[in-house]
C-alpha cells in the first residue's frame, strides 16, 4: 500500500482557500501520464526553488519521512496549470509556445503566497510523486 500513497501535510499558505496549513492530504503516487491540468499536485522541491525566500509558504512534508529515509527533501503542492503538449499560460517565463515533455507548469491557488511556475517556469515531471486525491481528517 505504501508504494502506491503517501500522506502529506501541508505547510503554508500557497494553496488557500482549498488547502490550508496542517491540512493532511493523501497522494495517489503516478507517473507524468497519470496527471491532468487542474490536478492538485505534490512534488519534489528541486534546487533552483530551494533557495528562494518564499520557499517555506509551499511546502508539504511526507508523514513517512524518517522512515523511509527522505529527510531533508522538501516536496511542493501546486495546482497543474499546463502539461507537455498544452499551452503554456499567460505570465509563465519561458519562451515556448507549447510545454515541453517531460516538464509541468505549476501554480498556487492563493497567487500572492505562491512561489511557483510564474516565478521561475517549469517543474520537472521526473520529480513528481503523485496527485492529491482527498483532504483526510
Amino acid at each position: 500500500m505504501r508504494r502506491r500513497w503517501a500522506v502529506v501535510t501541508v505547510d503554508g499558505s500557497s494553496m488557500e482557500p482549498t488547502f490550508r496549513h496542517g491540512d493532511r492530504v493523501a497522494v495517489r503516487r503516478t507517473l507524468r501520464s497519470g496527471v491532468s491540468s487542474g490536478d492538485v499536485v505534490v512534488i519534489e522541491q528541486s534546487h533552483h526553488s530551494a533557495t528562494h525566500p518564499s520557499a517555506t509558504h509551499h511546502s508539504a512534508t511526507r508523514r513517512d519521512e524518517p522512515r523511509r529515509g527522505l529527510h531533508g527533501r522538501q516536496f511542493v503542492i501546486k495546482r497543474v496549470a499546463a502539461v507537455a503538449g498544452e499551452p503554456v499560460p499567460d505570465g509563465v517565463p519561458v519562451p515556448d509556445a507549447l510545454v515541453p515533455e517531460g516538464k509541468l507548469v505549476l501554480i498556487g491557488d492563493n497567487a500572492r503566497a505562491s512561489f511557483d511556475s510564474r516565478m521561475v517556469g517549469y517543474f520537472s515531471a521526473e520529480q513528481l510523486l503523485g496527485a492529491v486525491v482527498r483532504r483526510m481528517r
